[in-house]
């Protein structure tokens, strides 16, 4: 209760915000240690608390999506709408708000009670999602989404019985007008043949002049019109000219002619659109007239999830996301002791961050989310192992445990922020150019990088602080099961190089063997029926095979079935088909496989099927949105690191990245998966985890270049063999916690995820020593110049940047 009377208080919570702020900028301002210690713990309980209360009540502000709650969601393209000349107007911004204000109102009038979440999606895109609904609404909500309800008032040219059929065959031009088709229908509204017209290009009225719309008292087939003020103008202008019972006015709703009635009267204000005989007719083209999308709606992607679907996919995620997690812990508080006690602090705070955030900005939580929440935590581990490693550096050379914890966090911090920043660039990207699946594990990943970055070098830091302080901390031990070696990584080089440029090719021959096979419907279009089937499964793989193939001569495209086991929810059967032949191969499974064809006592079938539909438009932009993405995230950590480091810092980076994305989309590809849009969101976090651990090397590589003149090549040996226990601990600890997901998410994007991400973390690490720090090598020798100079040239540049006022 008091937490939402304080988020109630707007000025409260500016003001509170504001402080936190100024703590922190005074915390890095001032050099102070005790002053520094007392702001950051006031800074990081303020920060806990408001986090905390923004939670509260748990229930109402951890909102979860449709993909754990169950229901329907819809994305849509906003198409360009035509003007008088026949010339396509851009869409705006201010349409797009309109679209979903008028969306928001559609909806709420189909299904009274329902809470649909309208967002934008890009600059004319727009999703909705509706959790909790029954996926039988999801068909009624298509339809009421995709009609337009353009409605124009056209006049009928005088002439019209003579002309209108020689303009619509092309004989005749009559300039100004336009021939359309009027339906002839009987009493009973059905029609029984059609007869040209020909009405003014320009119409008089739009729906826009509309005040009200509503059926008609009077008339079981009519719709009675109210204008507003400029409207009822416009009509008196129309008709108080025209000759009464000769001339008539054409009513045409979505490019279609109703009726073209015969003017009785000099019409102002009201008027009549009769000839309605459809059920509901009257009753739809009201409610739509009083909401009219004057911009047509193209159809992306209509997912529809089970309510039981979604209660299995909240097991499978909660057992995923807490058992990696409770690896994580143990791997933390075994393997650094006392420390990895200030270290779980440090990742459950920042858990408390992301969660009080995402509650904060009333973000929704989703699979693809849990999934970013898991691998925030990843990253924050490997802050924690980067400073505790370079901890036990600086203890080893002799210094006391308070100055080792200092010179620990100010040497680990420039590696710590490069890569947490190449990370929440990706990130970044992808929520730019993802689809909802993929945004929702974006939106965790950006604020979970902003979390960790806050705790690594902040809160363990206090708490630290205050252990030196007391007197608590005397010593500190960790466990050494990676020690120090020298290894010829270099050496080494042209043979890993090799492997890696077959591994390259194996990768492209699967792309070119397996082609449009080795892409999901996210990148070609199609429909995704699944069938949760739970743990005692009644339904044989082979059966779902025998029906499609039987319905293979009425099939449009093929459909390929696949069966997927998790030990916590049981069986999955999921088809993919095209769109147009989902609702045949569902009704034809049910009506052939008895377990998927039985009703339960309320008569809905005990087993229901989720669809995730996707238009082949959407999917070819999905494709090139995705090739953007990349390619964006790979020439932004490119600028980076050239920025940041040298050229050849930065082409090694990018060789790394290009090889660890090419090869794990390759092993994906062949063992037989389906690359979907979760994908893209893996290799460009790949990307991101990947440049972390090469980030590290080439910090370390630096940073020995600036203060020794031996040869590059021993540099870098010595500086991949400094970093390997790091590196190894960090892959090795996110390596469990994706297992997890991939072996639990089984049947879900959770499966997809952590399995893409596990190759690449090994992938990736294999990069990191092998093939970017060669390159680099290999880079500075080709130019000719010195890799000693360009480094001392690059600090002494950022120093003279630094001391400039």
């Amino acid at each position: 209760m008091l937490a939402a009377a304080f988020y109630e208080n707007s000025v409260l919570i500016f003001f509170t915000g504001l402080t936190l702020m100024g703590l922190f900028f005074w915390y890095f301002a001032t050099d102070s240690e005790r002053r520094k210690r007392n702001v950051g713990t006031v800074l990081l309980v303020g920060v806990v608390a408001l986090c905390v209360a923004a939670t509260l009540p748990f229930e109402e502000k951890l909102k979860g999506g449709i993909d754990l709650k169950g229901g329907s969601s819809f994305s849509m393209q906003l198409q360009p709408r035509t003007n008088a000349e026949g010339q396509l107007l851009p869409v705006t911004s201010m349409q797009v708000d309109q679209v979903k204000g008028i969306i928001e109102k559609r909806v709420t009038a189909a299904i009274p009670g329902a809470e649909p979440v309208i967002v934008s999606q890009g600059k004319s895109g727009i999703l909705l999602q509706m959790a909790g609904i029954e996926a039988s609404d999801s068909d009624r909500i298509a339809e009421i989404l995709a009609k337009v309800v353009k409605l124009e008032l056209h006049s009928v040219h005088k002439q019209s019985d003579v002309l209108a059929e020689k303009v619509l065959s092309g004989e005749a031009i009559e300039p100004g007008y336009q021939a359309y088709e009027l339906e002839m229908k009987d009493e009973d509204g059905k029609v029984t043949g059609s007869r040209p017209i020909l009405l003014s290009k320009r119409a008089a009225l739009t729906g826009a002049d509309i005040a009200n719309a509503y059926p008609s008292q009077q008339q079981t087939d009519a719709v009675d019109i109210t204008l507003k003020s400029d409207g009822a103008d416009k009509m008196l202008a129309l008709t108080q000219n025209m000759q009464l019972g000769v001339d008539r006015i054409a009513i045409v709703v979505d490019g279609k002619v109703l009726n073209a009635p015969t003017v009785q009267a000099v019409l102002s204000k009201n008027f009549v659109i009769s000839g309605l005989r459809e059920k509901d007719e009257p009753k739809k083209l009201a409610s739509a007239l009083m909401n009219p999308l004057e911009n047509p709606l193209i159809p992306g992607e209509m997912r529809k999830v089970t309510p039981t679907l979604g209660k299995a996919v909240v097991q499978q995620g909660l057992m995923a996301g807490g058992l990696a997690l409770l690896m994580t812990f143990l791997f933390v508080l075994i393997y650094y002791r006392v420390s990895g006690v200030i270290a779980i602090i440090g990742l459950i705070i920042n858990t408390i961050m992301l969660f009080g955030i995402m509650a904060m900005l009333g973000f929704t939580f989703t699979l693809p989310g849990i999934a970013g929440i898991v691998l925030t935590i990843g990253m924050a581990v490997d802050a924690n192992v980067l400073i505790y490693e370079r901890l036990r550096e600086e203890m080893a050379h002799g210094k006391s445990l308070k100055n080792a914890i200092e010179a620990s966090y100010d040497r680990a911090f420039p590696a710590i922020f490069d890569s947490h920043f190449t990370s929440l660039l990706t990130a970044v990207i992808l929520y730019v150019f993802g689809t909802s699946v993929v945004q929702g594990f974006a939106i965790t990943l950006i604020i979970g990088v902003t979390a960790s970055l806050f705790s690594a070098v902040l809160v363990t830091r206090v708490i630290f602080r205050w252990g030196i302080d007391v007197g608590f901390f005397k010593k500190l031990t960790f466990l050494n099961l990676i020690k120090s070696h020298s290894f010829d990584f270099m050496g080494k080089r042209r043979i890993a190089i090799t492997f890696a440029l077959i591994t390259l090719c194996a990768s492209f021959i699967a792309f070119g063997v397996k082609r449009e096979t080795a892409l999901g419907i996210d990148f070609t279009g199609g429909t995704m029926i699944k069938f949760q089937l739970g743990k005692n499964s009644q339904v044989a793989l082979d059966d779902v095979r025998k029906v499609i193939t039987d319905l293979r001569p009425q099939l449009s495209k093929e459909a390929y079935p696949q069966q997927e086991s998790n030990i916590t929810t049981g069986d999955f059967i999921t088809v993919r088909c095209a769109t147009a032949d989902a609702k045949l191969i569902s009704a034809k499974l049910r009506e052939n496989i008895p377990a998927l064809g039985n009703k339960n006592e309320t008569g809905r079938f005990a087993i229901e099927a989720s669809e995730d539909e996707v238009s082949a438009l959407i999917g070819d932009s999905a494709m090139k949105d995705s090739l953007i993405a990349i390619a964006l995230g790979l020439l932004g950590i490119v600028a980076y690191l050239t920025y940041r480091y040298e050229f050849s810092f930065a082409l090694g980076g990018f060789v790394a990245i290009f090889h660890d994305i090419i090869i794990c989309l390759g092993i994906v590809v062949m063992l037989g998966h389906e690359l979907s849009m979760i994908h893209v969101g893996a290799v460009l976090t790949i990307a991101g985890y990947s440049i972390s651990d090469t980030i590290i090397v080439f910090d370390r590589i630096r940073e020995t270049l600036l203060v020794r003149n031996d040869s590059v090549e021993k540099i870098m040996n010595e500086s991949v063999n400094a970093t390997l226990s790091r590196t190894l601990l960090t892959s090795g600890a996110t390596l469990i916690s994706v297992a997890i997901l991939a072996f639990l998410g089984r049947g879900s994007d959770l499966h997809n995820f952590g399995f893409i991400i596990f190759i690449g973390i090994i992938v990736g690490t294999f990069s990191s020593i092998f093939i970017a720090s060669p390159i680099v090598l290999w880079w500075s020798n080709r130019k000719g110049g010195s890799l000693h100079q360009d480094v001392i040239a690059s600090a002494a540049k950022a120093e003279s940047i630094a001391a400039a006022p």
